[in-house]
């Protein structure tokens, strides 16, 4: 997975300009930051970065008086998950113990796994995003626990470690196709299909949503856990291999994003149905109306 590191200086520097910069720049792709003296280091996946949007929100920058610098550089290019590989993560409970997500290293215990768990996904990731540890992938399993999935389709857009689609099979879905643009996340996803024992089910593609132009499979579900902007350009294909009366759930962004992508599915047929927020992340469920 190739990334640029893209160094910003603020002047005059102020905690509340790097929170704003941090923010507006992941409109732009940008994943991780670390603050420096005097500025913000952020990293974004190079196949993902929009500079055009970033140069847009520096020009319209919120507060007066402040000026903003960067470069950018690819970054070394080496395993960014080496850390997490290692050291793995406590298992994450969704919906009160419905859903148990965890990785080798760290089984649920017996009290835990034998409560109100529906469900058990085990997830080894290597170099890509899904480990279940993040806001966005909380919501999107909590919303698909809601949904009756049994038989169904689904499209995992940007499927990172496969863990929405997983979820979806091991809830009662038929089959599952999902892509991701980078090859690892691919080659990932496949790996933790034969993990959780769903890899029959599940078929995974690498590239982006124009993949989808040359498909003839419909889908009952579409879910897409990815930045803001790559949705809003990418809902039209999702739309366009959607079953009749399909749902669309969808995450990746801020709270302040949604009024963007509501308009967008209204253009294409769709009303806004539900909405969840943790930490300023928001989800939302939006259907073809009956």
């Amino acid at each position: 997975m190739k990334y640029y590191e893209v160094k910003f200086s603020i002047q005059p520097f102020s905690q509340d300009a790097s929170d704003i910069l941090a923010a507006m720049a992941g409109e732009a792709g940008l994943e991780t930051f670390e603050e420096t003296e005097g500025g913000l280091k952020g990293y974004v996946q190079q196949a993902l970065f929009d500079q055009e949007a970033l140069d847009q929100s520096i020009q319209f920058f919120p507060m007066d008086g402040i000026e903003i610098i960067y470069n950018v550089e690819e970054a070394e290019d080496k395993d960014w998950n080496e850390q997490w590989e290692q050291e793995g993560f406590d298992p994450i409970v969704i919906a009160d113990g419905q859903m148990i997500i965890h990785d080798g290293r760290h089984l649920p215990n017996a009290q835990l796994s034998t409560s109100n768990s529906q469900l058990s996904i085990e997830i080894d990731a290597h170099l890509a995003f899904g480990t279940g540890t993040h806001e966005t992938t909380q919501m999107v399993c909590a919303a698909l626990l809601k949904e009756s999935l049994k038989d169904k389709n689904l499209l995992d857009a940007g499927c990172g470690t496969g863990i929405l689609g997983i979820a979806a099979l091991k809830l009662g879905a038929k089959n599952v196709t999902a892509y991701d643009i980078d090859e690892w996340s691919a080659d990932n996803t496949r790996h933790n299909a034969v993990i959780n024992q769903v890899d029959e089910h599940l078929k995974v593609m690498c590239g982006d949503a124009s993949l989808l132009d040359a498909i003839s499979d419909r889908f009952d579900y579409v879910v897409a856990n990815i930045n803001r902007n790559i949705l809003l350009q990418d809902m039209p294909r999702f739309r366009q291999v959607m079953k009749p009366q399909g749902t669309i759930i969808l995450s990746g962004f801020y709270t302040e994003d949604i009024p963007l992508l509501e308009e967008k599915g209204k253009e294409l047929g769709m009303v806004l149905d539900k909405q969840w927020e943790n930490n300023n992340w928001a989800c939302i469920l939006m259907r073809e109306p009956n």
